[in-house]
Protein backbone atom coordinates (compact mmCIF):
# COMPACT_ATOMS: atom_id res chain seq x y z
CA UNK A 1 0.00 0.00 0.00
CA UNK A 2 1.23 3.55 -1.09
CA UNK A 3 1.73 6.12 1.55
CA UNK A 4 -0.49 9.00 2.33
CA UNK A 5 1.39 12.43 0.53
CA UNK A 6 0.18 16.04 1.22
CA UNK A 7 0.68 17.83 -1.93
CA UNK A 8 1.01 22.04 -1.45
CA UNK A 9 0.89 24.31 -4.32
CA UNK A 10 1.67 27.84 -4.91
CA UNK A 11 -0.97 29.90 -6.60
CA UNK A 12 0.19 32.34 -9.05
CA UNK A 13 2.05 31.33 -11.83
CA UNK A 14 2.34 27.69 -11.21
CA UNK A 15 -1.14 27.06 -10.29
CA UNK A 16 -2.68 29.87 -12.33
CA UNK A 17 -0.55 31.53 -15.56
CA UNK A 18 -0.43 34.52 -14.28
CA UNK A 19 -0.57 36.67 -11.48
CA UNK A 20 -3.40 37.71 -9.68
CA UNK A 21 -2.10 41.15 -8.49
CA UNK A 22 -0.79 42.08 -11.86
CA UNK A 23 -3.69 41.73 -13.45
CA UNK A 24 -5.73 44.25 -10.54
CA UNK A 25 -3.43 46.71 -11.04
CA UNK A 26 -3.62 47.11 -15.20
CA UNK A 27 -7.40 47.86 -14.45
CA UNK A 28 -6.56 50.18 -11.85
CA UNK A 29 -3.77 51.54 -14.62
CA UNK A 30 -0.63 51.05 -12.48
CA UNK A 31 0.09 48.03 -14.10
CA UNK A 32 3.78 48.50 -15.22
CA UNK A 33 5.18 49.99 -11.89
CA UNK A 34 3.30 47.13 -9.93
CA UNK A 35 4.80 44.35 -12.56
CA UNK A 36 8.36 45.19 -11.81
CA UNK A 37 8.02 45.08 -8.26
CA UNK A 38 6.39 41.69 -8.47
CA UNK A 39 9.14 40.92 -10.63
CA UNK A 40 11.51 41.90 -8.40
CA UNK A 41 10.04 40.33 -5.11
CA UNK A 42 9.68 36.91 -7.03
CA UNK A 43 12.82 37.10 -7.94
CA UNK A 44 14.04 37.49 -4.29
CA UNK A 45 15.14 41.18 -4.84
CA UNK A 46 12.56 42.88 -2.37
CA UNK A 47 11.19 41.94 0.97
CA UNK A 48 7.55 40.29 -0.24
CA UNK A 49 5.57 41.71 2.70
CA UNK A 50 6.53 45.11 1.92
CA UNK A 51 6.48 44.47 -1.65
CA UNK A 52 3.39 43.22 -1.18
CA UNK A 53 2.15 46.00 0.79
CA UNK A 54 3.24 48.39 -1.56
CA UNK A 55 1.77 46.66 -4.58
CA UNK A 56 -1.50 46.94 -2.90
CA UNK A 57 -1.43 50.05 -1.55
CA UNK A 58 -1.31 50.94 -5.54
CA UNK A 59 -4.57 49.49 -6.01
CA UNK A 60 -6.14 52.11 -3.51
CA UNK A 61 -9.43 53.15 -5.05
CA UNK A 62 -10.45 50.24 -7.33
CA UNK A 63 -13.74 49.68 -7.56
CA UNK A 64 -14.68 46.42 -5.86
CA UNK A 65 -16.16 44.86 -9.49
CA UNK A 66 -12.63 44.36 -10.32
CA UNK A 67 -12.63 41.40 -8.26
CA UNK A 68 -14.86 39.62 -10.03
CA UNK A 69 -13.60 40.58 -13.22
CA UNK A 70 -9.72 39.46 -12.52
CA UNK A 71 -11.19 35.98 -11.20
CA UNK A 72 -13.01 35.80 -14.72
CA UNK A 73 -9.68 36.27 -16.18
CA UNK A 74 -7.66 33.39 -14.38
CA UNK A 75 -6.37 30.72 -16.43
CA UNK A 76 -5.58 26.97 -14.83
CA UNK A 77 -1.86 26.37 -15.54
CA UNK A 78 -2.03 23.15 -18.17
CA UNK A 79 -2.23 20.14 -16.08
CA UNK A 80 -3.19 21.97 -12.79
CA UNK A 81 -6.54 20.42 -12.83
CA UNK A 82 -5.41 16.95 -13.81
CA UNK A 83 -2.62 17.11 -10.84
CA UNK A 84 -5.39 18.01 -8.20
CA UNK A 85 -8.25 15.22 -10.05
CA UNK A 86 -5.14 12.43 -9.50
CA UNK A 87 -3.95 13.50 -6.05
CA UNK A 88 -7.23 14.12 -4.46
CA UNK A 89 -8.65 10.90 -6.09
CA UNK A 90 -5.47 9.35 -4.54
CA UNK A 91 -7.15 9.87 -1.15
CA UNK A 92 -4.01 13.12 -0.80
CA UNK A 93 -5.22 16.21 0.41
CA UNK A 94 -3.72 19.15 -1.79
CA UNK A 95 -3.50 22.35 -0.64
CA UNK A 96 -2.82 26.34 -1.77
CA UNK A 97 -0.99 28.78 -0.75
CA UNK A 98 -0.86 31.86 -2.21
CA UNK A 99 0.94 35.80 -1.87
CA UNK A 100 -2.19 36.46 -3.67
CA UNK A 101 -6.34 36.86 -2.69
CA UNK A 102 -8.76 35.32 -0.94
CA UNK A 103 -11.18 37.63 -2.60
CA UNK A 104 -9.96 36.17 -5.80
CA UNK A 105 -8.88 32.82 -5.73
CA UNK A 106 -11.51 30.99 -2.86
CA UNK A 107 -14.46 31.46 -5.43
CA UNK A 108 -12.53 29.86 -8.26
CA UNK A 109 -10.86 26.76 -7.13
CA UNK A 110 -14.36 26.27 -4.82
CA UNK A 111 -15.68 23.28 -6.40
CA UNK A 112 -12.67 21.69 -6.87
CA UNK A 113 -11.59 18.89 -4.28
CA UNK A 114 -8.82 21.29 -2.60
CA UNK A 115 -8.56 20.79 1.72
CA UNK A 116 -6.82 24.24 2.36
CA UNK A 117 -6.19 27.41 0.59
CA UNK A 118 -4.25 30.43 2.55
CA UNK A 119 -3.70 33.70 0.66
CA UNK A 120 -3.95 36.90 1.48
CA UNK A 121 -7.02 39.27 2.42
CA UNK A 122 -7.70 42.68 0.61
CA UNK A 123 -9.60 45.37 2.82
CA UNK A 124 -12.61 46.59 0.70
CA UNK A 125 -15.01 49.83 2.03
CA UNK A 126 -17.75 51.72 0.28
CA UNK A 127 -17.32 49.45 -2.47
CA UNK A 128 -13.64 50.40 -3.18
CA UNK A 129 -10.24 48.75 -2.12
CA UNK A 130 -8.27 50.61 0.32
CA UNK A 131 -4.92 49.71 -0.36
CA UNK A 132 -4.85 47.73 2.40
CA UNK A 133 -4.63 43.60 3.30
CA UNK A 134 -5.71 42.73 6.59
CA UNK A 135 -4.96 39.55 8.76
CA UNK A 136 -1.49 37.80 8.53
CA UNK A 137 0.72 38.31 5.26
CA UNK A 138 0.91 35.14 3.56
CA UNK A 139 4.64 34.70 2.83
CA UNK A 140 7.78 32.75 2.55
CA UNK A 141 7.79 32.09 5.85
CA UNK A 142 4.05 31.39 6.15
CA UNK A 143 3.92 29.25 3.50
CA UNK A 144 6.57 26.94 5.06
CA UNK A 145 4.50 27.31 8.46
CA UNK A 146 1.52 26.21 6.21
CA UNK A 147 3.10 23.16 4.76
CA UNK A 148 3.78 21.95 8.60
CA UNK A 149 0.49 22.68 9.83
CA UNK A 150 -1.63 21.11 7.06
CA UNK A 151 0.74 17.56 7.26
CA UNK A 152 0.14 17.79 11.28
CA UNK A 153 -3.15 18.18 10.64
CA UNK A 154 -3.46 15.35 8.34
CA UNK A 155 -0.91 12.66 9.97
CA UNK A 156 1.05 13.14 7.28
CA UNK A 157 5.11 12.84 7.90
CA UNK A 158 6.70 16.06 6.55
CA UNK A 159 8.89 13.14 4.59
CA UNK A 160 5.91 12.47 2.16
CA UNK A 161 4.78 16.10 1.39
CA UNK A 162 5.51 18.00 -1.86
CA UNK A 163 5.59 21.57 -2.54
CA UNK A 164 5.45 22.87 -6.14
CA UNK A 165 5.95 27.05 -6.40
CA UNK A 166 7.60 28.92 -9.15
CA UNK A 167 9.65 32.02 -6.76
CA UNK A 168 11.60 33.61 -3.99
CA UNK A 169 8.40 33.48 -1.88
CA UNK A 170 8.13 29.52 -2.28
CA UNK A 171 11.92 29.01 -1.01
CA UNK A 172 11.26 27.79 2.55
CA UNK A 173 8.31 25.59 1.79
CA UNK A 174 10.18 23.56 -1.45
CA UNK A 175 13.35 23.17 0.85
CA UNK A 176 11.34 21.71 3.75
CA UNK A 177 9.40 19.43 1.59
CA UNK A 178 9.87 16.07 0.91
CA UNK A 179 10.26 16.57 -2.48
CA UNK A 180 10.37 19.97 -3.41
CA UNK A 181 9.36 21.12 -6.78
CA UNK A 182 10.57 24.22 -9.27
CA UNK A 183 8.15 24.96 -11.70
CA UNK A 184 8.62 27.27 -14.84
CA UNK A 185 11.06 28.88 -11.78
CA UNK A 186 13.55 31.77 -11.04
CA UNK A 187 16.90 30.74 -10.68
CA UNK A 188 16.95 31.26 -7.13
CA UNK A 189 14.29 28.17 -6.62
CA UNK A 190 15.84 26.21 -9.29
CA UNK A 191 19.23 26.25 -6.93
CA UNK A 192 17.04 25.01 -3.89
CA UNK A 193 14.61 22.73 -5.61
CA UNK A 194 15.05 18.52 -5.48
CA UNK A 195 13.01 18.55 -8.88
CA UNK A 196 12.99 21.40 -11.72
CA UNK A 197 10.43 21.23 -14.14
CA UNK A 198 10.55 23.81 -17.30
CA UNK A 199 6.67 23.86 -17.50
CA UNK A 200 4.50 24.61 -19.11
CA UNK A 201 2.37 21.46 -18.17
CA UNK A 202 2.08 20.74 -14.27
CA UNK A 203 0.95 17.40 -14.68
CA UNK A 204 4.53 16.65 -15.94
CA UNK A 205 5.00 15.98 -12.10
CA UNK A 206 2.49 13.04 -12.04
CA UNK A 207 4.86 11.20 -13.53
CA UNK A 208 7.60 11.94 -11.00
CA UNK A 209 4.98 10.84 -8.62
CA UNK A 210 3.85 7.36 -10.26
CA UNK A 211 6.01 5.35 -7.87
CA UNK A 212 3.82 6.81 -4.64
CA UNK A 213 0.34 7.39 -6.74
CA UNK A 214 -2.08 4.51 -6.03
CA UNK A 215 -3.12 3.59 -9.08
CA UNK A 216 -7.39 5.06 -9.43
CA UNK A 217 -10.30 2.92 -9.24
CA UNK A 218 -10.89 2.39 -13.36
CA UNK A 219 -6.95 3.17 -14.38
CA UNK A 220 -5.31 0.94 -16.71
Amino acid sequence: MTARHLLVMDVDSTFITSEQIDLLARRAGREAEVAAVTERAMAGELDFTASLRARVAALAGLEEGAIAAVRSELEFTPGALEVVRRCAGAGWPVALVSGGFHNIIDEFVADLPIAYVRANTLVVSGGVLTGEVTGPIVDQAAKERHLREFAAAEGIDLAHTIAIGDGANDLDMVRAAGLGVAFAAKPVLVAAADLVLPGPRLDDVLTHLAGTLAPLPGDG
